[in-house]
């Protein structure tokens, strides 16, 4: 739980602030640096599994909280995402607070970041659930089992079984590993719905 939240908080931070600026903002070799985060879109994630490994090693984070949580804080679909929910805002409303005085980091907090809580639901959704169910990076950067998270949990208990696979015990995990996500996804069903459906019907 404390891995998937503070991922999941720190991903939606980062992606929602850079969303904006590249949506709002124009900076030197803007259209340039979006396009190398979408290019880490199509890098398959094994790829960078060797690599980061090596990377937690040199910094001695190796079976630490910070090993599970720094990888997922940056995410190529998560600024794509509200870059693009971030574009289709209307710009008078950021030109009006300007003229009430308002800087750049007022106009996000105060009307960029609240007019897009739906992006920000279904990208808490969506992190949340891909980091809940990570196996193979958890399983890699930890060795010792206090230090790994639920599915990792799971595969191991179901490895303990010798002669005979005690199936309610291991359906009884299962089903307790399901219930935040299940939790989290009725909570931010009402926004994550709205944004899915945004569009599809003309007035």
């Amino acid at each position: 739980m404390i891995v998937a939240l503070l991922t999941t908080l720190g991903q939606v931070i980062i992606s929602a602030l850079a969303g904006y600026a590249f949506a709002r903002l124009n900076f030197k070799y803007k259209n340039f640096w979006f396009f190398v985060i979408l290019v880490t879109m199509m890098v398959p994630p094994q790829v960078n599994i060797i690599p980061l490994f090596f990377l937690m090693r040199e910094l001695h984070l190796v079976n630490t909280f910070p090993a599970l949580i720094l990888p997922g804080l940056f995410g190529g679909f998560g600024v794509f995402l509200m870059r693009q929910y971030f574009l289709s805002l209307p710009k008078d409303l950021e030109e009006a607070a300007k003229i009430d005085g308002c800087n750049i980091f007022q106009t996000f907090f105060k009307i960029g970041l609240p007019l897009a809580l739906p992006a920000v639901v279904t990208l808490t959704i969506f992190t949340f659930v891909t980091t809940w169910n990570s196996f193979m990076w958890p399983l890699i950067i930890t060795n010792s089992e206090s230090m790994r998270t639920l599915p990792v949990g799971l595969a191991i208990f179901k490895g303990n079984f010798r002669e005979i696979t005690m199936w309610g015990d291991l359906l009884a995990c299962s089903v307790i590993c399901t219930i935040p996500v299940i939790a989290i996804f009725f909570l931010g069903k009402k926004y994550f719905l709205s944004d899915l459906l945004s569009g599809a019907i003309k007035e």
